[in-house]
């Protein structure tokens, strides 16, 4: 796997997106700026809305900013045509030419820059070797399944050797068992090629599972950026935590605060230890996540108590809905073994213990 460097790709600074005018006014992307590293797969994540394929089509060139530098390895090409810039792009369509086979789609594109005969031979050769699918090479893209159409998009798109390749949700129409099959070859794709990629999508698992660095978008603007277990374990605003993964929130006052920890009472009257966002000195009061597999049921004491009015059996693990006695829901997720759910059932009472580490303010 080729090393991955500091040294930046692409760099958004300060990239504002306007569509309409006068009292039509839009603002797709307010003012975003974000760095991303050479080798590196990076995801953009967020709701439909949330700006992010505004974001990818600025950087392919689809589209212009209203303000704002787009810099690739240190080069303004904010303005450039799509076809000036090193960058290719796969969409959730994969625009596949039916009447031509494997191969032919592969060098069309190579076809169109003009490289030699014998070049593009090669590069056919090794982009089939590398989605492993040399044996459909003469097959036309019409007589393949879903998921070799994406491979040959995907080839399609590596063969010109982009510095930047952009992924729209490119796996969007495929079922649930080949998406996660195409997760897992995309990130060996990106590996072995050590070439920059782009990926948007709203899914958070997939998010999760492919990305080196995730920025979390929300009403065209990135609230946080990080891997995925800082995006998981330490989000910095509500949003995040909601948007990724099941959140337990809590209300509390802050008692003291210090070096990026915080000391916070529950309206249980339990004092727990908390981390705080970077460069965030909170107020008296707070929202305090916590992650429901961060959390587990005992018979009595804990953080909390309260009724366990749910118990939800989902195979590997068991989710256990409780009401607090302080008001608003609490979710505990433990894992199954063979000893059972020590005999909880719905209408105990039960406290919860939260774990150390666990909980994280957040901004807002």
């Amino acid at each position: 796997m080729p090393d991955k460097p500091d040294r930046n790709a692409i760099e958004v600074r300060g990239v504002s997106k306007i569509f309409g005018t006068g009292d039509s006014q839009v603002a797709a992307l307010d003012d975003v700026s974000v760095s991303i590293r050479e080798n590196e797969f990076f995801t953009l994540l967020g709701p439909s809305g949330c700006g992010k394929t505004t974001l990818l089509r600025l950087i392919a060139g689809f589209d212009f900013p209203t303000d704002g530098q787009i810099l690739l390895h240190g080069d303004d090409i904010a303005l450039l045509p799509p076809y000036k810039r090193p960058v290719n792009t796969v969409f959730q369509s994969y625009a596949l030419f039916p009447h031509m086979t494997v191969g032919q789609n592969i060098a069309f594109g190579l076809e169109m820059l003009g490289k030699p005969k014998a070049e593009i031979a090669a590069r056919v050769a090794a982009m089939l070797k590398l989605v492993k699918m040399e044996a459909l090479r003469d097959r036309r893209t019409s007589q393949i399944s879903g998921g070799q159409q994406q491979r040959v998009a995907l080839a399609r798109a590596l063969a010109p050797q982009p510095k930047v390749l952009l992924l729209d949700e490119p796996l969007s129409a495929l079922d649930y068992k080949l998406r996660k099959e195409m997760q897992i070859e995309l990130k060996r794709l990106q590996h072995e090629t050590g070439i920059t990629f782009i990926f948007v999508t709203h899914d958070q698992e997939e998010a999760l599972t492919m990305s080196d660095r995730i920025a979390v978008m929300s009403s065209g603007k990135i609230l946080q950026v990080g891997s995925p277990r800082d995006i998981y374990d330490r989000p910095a605003e509500r949003f995040v935590a909601d948007f990724i993964g099941e959140s337990n929130f809590l209300e509390a006052a802050v008692v003291a605060s210090a070096n990026g920890r915080a000391t916070v009472r529950l309206a249980s009257g339990t004092e727990l230890a908390a981390a705080l966002p970077e460069g965030f000195q909170p107020k008296d009061r707070v929202t305090v996540v916590v992650r429901p597999e961060q959390a587990r049921l005992v018979r009595e004491g804990g953080a909390a108590s309260g009724v366990l009015e749910n118990v939800v059996y989902f195979g590997t693990d068991t989710h256990f809905h409780v009401h607090l006695d302080a008001g608003g829901p609490f979710i505990v997720r433990q894992q199954n073994t063979r000893s059972g759910d020590a005999g909880y059932a719905p209408g105990d009472r039960v406290g919860v213990a939260i774990g150390e580490d666990a909980a994280q303010v957040l901004k807002d």
